[in-house]
Parts: structure tokens; sequence; C-alpha cells
């Protein structure tokens, strides 16, 4: 990650000078994603062999009752900005899936300071609450403030992520939550997203004519195409 920034300097620089640019509406300026925006599925690569460790995975597996698929995997640099909070900055729900299983593993330290990756507890689909937040529309993506958000669930019950670089935080984010609204501090992690089989959403991924999946099996149930 250290070479990557190294290299991505320049261009970081750049991405920095717009960060707090509140009419983009529909895109992060906040956050860059340094693999680009559809990372080469490289099983030489770090990034996705993570992903695919046999912990790891196993968890993801668990927790939908199934083998899964990784649709994407990046890792995230958060500015600092002091810009109102927009975009996944506010509460929302991914849309990928009925369940959807990512992991955040911090590569800088992340307090309060740093955008921390926030959650309604109870707010997934296995969870007991029902009732939506109040919500506004941003683009076609229904989004709550933390207002909003209190009136259902209280803020006593937000869990946020904090913790120093090497923590691990696994979230099904079909559920409530923001992040990366960083005030003083950039945040830098990675994050890796596991589907069902049966999930329409697309890959953020691009892939090589020819991948030799491994010879394990959830490991290549999890890397085959969708639809196979």
């Amino acid at each position: 990650m250290d070479r990557l920034e190294d290299d991505l300097a320049n261009d970081l620089k750049t991405a920095r000078t717009t960060a707090d640019d509140i009419a983009a509406v529909g895109r992060k300026t906040f956050i860059v994603e340094l693999l680009g925006t559809h990372p080469v599925l490289d099983l030489n690569n770090v990034y996705p062999r993570f992903a695919l460790q046999r912990p790891l995975l196993q968890i993801a597996n668990t927790y939908f009752g199934m083998y899964t698929k990784l649709r994407y995997y990046n890792v995230w640099h958060t500015f600092a900005t002091q810009a109102q909070a927009r975009e996944s900055q506010l509460w929302h729900r991914d849309r990928e899936d009925y369940y959807i299983l990512k992991i955040f593993v911090y590569l800088s330290d992340v307090d309060e300071s740093a955008g921390p990756f926030t959650y309604a507890a109870g707010s997934h689909l296995k969870g007991k609450l029902r009732r939506e937040p109040a919500h506004f529309l941003e683009g076609d993506i229904k989004r709550s403030n933390d207002s909003q958000m209190a009136e259902v669930v209280p803020p006593e019950r937000w869990i946020k992520g904090v913790g120093p670089k090497g923590t691990i935080v696994f979230a099904d984010t079909r559920g409530y939550h923001r992040g990366g609204l960083a005030r003083e501090r950039d945040r830098i992690m990675y994050t890796c997203m596991f589907t069902s089989h049966a999930s329409q959403s697309r890959e953020f991924l691009m892939r090589p004519h020819k991948l030799s999946l491994p010879a394990d099996k959830e490991q290549a149930f999890a890397l085959t195409a969708p639809g196979k």
C-alpha cells in the first residue's frame, strides 16, 4: 500500500483539490480507489488473495449459508474534508443483494476524526429492525442524516468501527451504515465484497481472458464469473 501511495502521489494531490466538491452529485470525490474503478483480477496480486484466504472466505460462506462470490476489492484513500456530509457519508443501505458481506481492513489508524465506518445495530435483514428512517433522495438512492436515523436507531446503538491500523471490520451492508466523514485525518483501508450467486449486481472487476481457478472448491466458486 505504501508503494501504491507513492506511485499515485501526484494523482492524489490533484484529487484532493476537488474532495470538497458538493456539486459532484453521484461522485464520491472524497474517496480515491487506488486500484482503479475496476481492478484487474490477478491472483498473483495480494489484494484478491487476501479476500480469498480461507478464514475470511469461510466467514462469508457461513454467514450466507452457501458458497459466495467475490464481487469487488479495492483500497480506498478517503480525504479529510469540511464539506457537508453527502453520498456514502450519509446513512444508506447497499443494494447488491439480500445479504451483503463487506470486509474493511484499516491501513491507517482510524478514530472519530478519520471517518470510521458506522453501523446501525440490528438494521440488516437478519435483524429485528423493520422500521425505515425518514429519508431524502440523492439521485435514486435513499439517504438519511443522523437526526433521521436517531429516530429509528438511537445513537447509543450505533457501532463505530474505530481502531488502529490492522483493524478488520465485518458488516452486512444491507443494513444501514455510513462512513468516510473524515474531518481531521485521512483514512486508508482495504475493502472487499461478497454476495450470493443469485445477485444481479454487476462485477466491479476486470477479468483476464484466461483465469486459472484454484483447486479449492470454495475459492474457485468465489472467482467464477456471475451467472456461471
